[in-house]
């Protein structure tokens, strides 16, 4: 009899560098965070002295560091972001209860924590607090060696980034972690393209911009791994946050917010919907400048200190990373809004017709689901996590979530372009294929179909939304 399954859940997580408390008696003095904080301080010592020793050990083998230790309870994931500097983290592995002969026992099943997947939480945690912080070693130098500083600054930033983790729900889109990527027409794209030249020209401060409709990337002049990071945070914080403050406002915003989602609109003449999402929540109250984020940025050079103002207009939204010598005030706010708002507004009305005609073309419901990357150019579309009451005929299972991984995971390690196709127990096909740095994996919920007619499938899929680039003849 098997009962409830157990989740994924955080253990512990701690950074410490060896190289602090080489003699006995100051082990204390390696340790840079760690959490849970009530933890006390001989497990932490106890917990980190064994993480050296296995990193110790791991390198008589290989050249390569350490990078999991797996054992029946738990999972821990090592990563060096930068020399001398680990950060470690434990999860605890799921487990049913199940009773034989009268008596419970439990039974783990390790085949749930993966380990592409941990691993690039444990990145994408480091990445993130970088980009509101800057590399570790910049944070040292700026406080002149000093630890104690560089202890505030990751209890601050870790201690609350921990607690938003849903390890559970994480899965290949963690460890892809593209962008999605929003095309227009040559005439559009090149309307934005002047908005953002116009823009840069007028403001000299602005160093960097981004344009983003509806959470995809319209156009960026940041290096990928930058965008990559920023992308994340707006997407999945930055912006939702914003829409459930408009959510919530007055019911003339609430107008505003429905329009937007719309996306359908007549010409504005002068009407605007600009705003600041970071930046004064009034141009006209010069009081309240509101939250205005500092962003560390490898693009042009290591750890370029920006200011991050984001303006929005309806569901378009244009990032602008300003130089940390410009001065940020309500007057540079007020030109801004006079310069963005009615241009924003314009070209938002423009792409929200034009997306909305693309949404209205007649479309047969779909057999499959599909996650497709681009290691490239980082550009990835998926339909696997979009609201199921409009792919009814496809149900996606954890089991098979993990499976994507898997196949990913093999197509990666094979370096060269390859396919994998696997029917599970459910009669469910899952297809894996790779060319030239593009990567996809298909689910298709169709039974009965045999291995010809699943190609022919997958070939129908790679034709409607790849031009064939999987299937070059």
């Amino acid at each position: 009899m098997s009962q409830s399954k157990g989740q994924i859940c955080l253990k512990n997580f701690f950074i410490f560098n060896p190289t602090y408390g080489p003699r006995e008696g100051e082990e204390d003095k390696k340790i840079m965070f760690y959490f849970p904080k009530n933890t006390d301080i001989d497990t932490q010592i106890k917990h980190i002295g064994l993480c050296e020793a296995i990193i110790t050990f791991t390198q008589t083998f290989s050249d390569k560091p350490c990078e999991s230790l797996h054992t029946q309870k738990t999972r821990q994931i090592f990563f060096q972001p930068e020399k001398d500097f680990w950060m470690i983290m434990t999860v605890g592995v799921p487990f049913s209860e199940k009773t034989k002969d009268g008596q419970v026992y439990l039974e783990y099943h390790e085949e749930d924590v993966q380990d592409p997947v941990m691993e690039s939480v444990i990145r994408q945690a480091y990445r993130m607090f970088t980009l509101f912080n800057g590399s570790i070693y910049y944070l040292l130098e700026k406080v002149n060696g000093q630890t104690s500083s560089l202890q505030q600054r990751l209890d601050h930033f870790f201690s609350r980034y921990l607690l938003t983790l849903r390890l559970g729900q994480s899965d290949l889109l963690d460890v892809f972690s593209g962008i999605s990527f929003l095309p227009l027409d040559k005439n559009t794209y090149l309307k934005v393209q002047c908005f953002i030249n116009s823009l840069e020209s007028t403001f000299p401060g602005v160093k960097y911009t981004a344009f983003l409709y509806n959470d995809q990337l319209v156009w960026s002049g940041l290096e990928q791994d930058d965008m990559r990071i920023m992308y994340k945070y707006l997407t999945t914080s930055l912006f939702p946050a914003y829409l459930e403050q408009e959510l919530q406002s007055s019911g003339q915003q609430h107008s505003s917010t429905l329009i937007s989602r719309n996306m359908s609109m007549p010409s504005l003449g002068n009407v605007h919907f600009g705003k600041f999402i970071t930046g004064p929540p009034n141009v006209n109250d010069e009081k309240n400048m509101g939250k205005i984020p500092r962003l560390y940025i490898n693009t042009e050079h290591e750890n370029e200190e920006c200011f991050l103002i984001v303006y929005r207009a309806l569901s378009a939204s244009v990032c602008l990373l300003l130089n940390s010598s410009t001065v940020v005030n309500i007057d540079l706010c007020k030109k801004l809004d006079s310069f963005l708002g009615q241009q924003l507004s314009n070209l938002a009305s423009e792409i929200g017709e034009q997306y909305s005609s693309k949404k209205q073309q007649p479309i047969s419901e779909p057999i499959f689901k599909y996650i497709y990357f681009n290691h490239m150019n980082l550009a990835q579309k998926t339909t696997v996590h979009v609201d199921s009451r409009k792919n009814l005929g496809v149900f996606i299972s954890q089991d098979t979530l993990k499976l994507l991984c898997d196949i990913s995971s093999d197509l990666q390690r094979n370096h060269q372009d390859g396919e994998t196709f696997v029917k599970t127990m459910a009669d469910c096909w899952v297809v894996g294929k790779k060319s030239d740095q593009r990567e996809m994996v298909v689910v298709i919920n169709q039974k009965n179909l045999n291995l010809i007619e699943v190609n022919d499938e997958v070939k129908k899929l790679c034709s409607l939304n790849f031009n064939s680039i999987f299937f070059q003849d």
